[in-house]
């Protein structure tokens, strides 16, 4: 089966009474408009190839099959709003995609992992030592949690994140790094997410 329900973000209106804010106001909606735009068409592409695969496979494959797309806000303060837009294949077993999509507020653009961080900041590094740590403490504590870090086959191992690390801004304002199935530890796991501690970051945090 099908279960697909396409998320659309609709712009809020911006307004201030004072009218010597009036231009930064009309900048910061048309931004919001623009960001919304291509959210939007993006979601719209995502959830269009889920739809085809899932076509196809009816076609080549016995078994049940299904797919399901759905959203949920997952973060709205007053400085952030987060689209989470979750994926399911199945097929006997299940694979998930998680995206996130996230605006901010006070400029009415798509943020950027980089956009939190002052300028020459090694977020990159911090955040994934971080990572590593939270990765063998679960390590430790659970024995069903294992995640590629210091395994023999170092081509496998966790080394950093990147630019491009889907993340989002939870209601503590604390960062969240989120991994699919497979990025970083056996599929079985499934998605991941790790919440970075204020304190590591807080001296780079714009």
């Amino acid at each position: 089966c099908a279960d697909i329900e396409i998320p659309e973000i609709v712009p809020q209106s911006v307004t201030d009474t004072d009218t010597e804010e009036t231009q930064t106001t009309e900048s910061v909606q048309k931004n919001l408009k623009k960001s919304t735009e291509e959210i939007n068409a993006e979601i719209q592409r995502i959830s269009e190839t889920f739809v085809k695969e899932f076509e196809e496979n009816l076609q080549y494959e016995r078994g049940y099959q299904d797919v399901i797309v759905k959203s949920e806000v997952i973060s709205t303060t007053q400085d952030y709003f987060t689209l989470k837009l979750i994926c399911y294949q199945g097929a006997g077993s299940g694979s998930e995609w998680n995206y996130y999509y996230t605006i901010d507020l006070d400029t009415g653009e798509r943020l950027q992992l980089k956009d939190l961080f002052k300028e020459g900041a090694d977020y990159i590094t911090l955040i994934s030592e971080n990572i590593k740590t939270q990765m063998r403490e679960q390590m430790a504590a659970d024995d069903r949690k294992y995640y590629w870090i210091d395994d023999e086959m170092e081509e496998l191992n966790f080394k950093q994140i990147t630019d491009e690390t889907a993340f989002y801004i939870n209601e503590q304002g604390n960062i969240v790094m989120s991994f699919n199935e497979g990025d970083v530890a056996p599929m079985y796991m499934g998605v991941v997410t790790f919440e970075i501690p204020e304190e590591v970051v807080s001296g780079i945090r714009k």
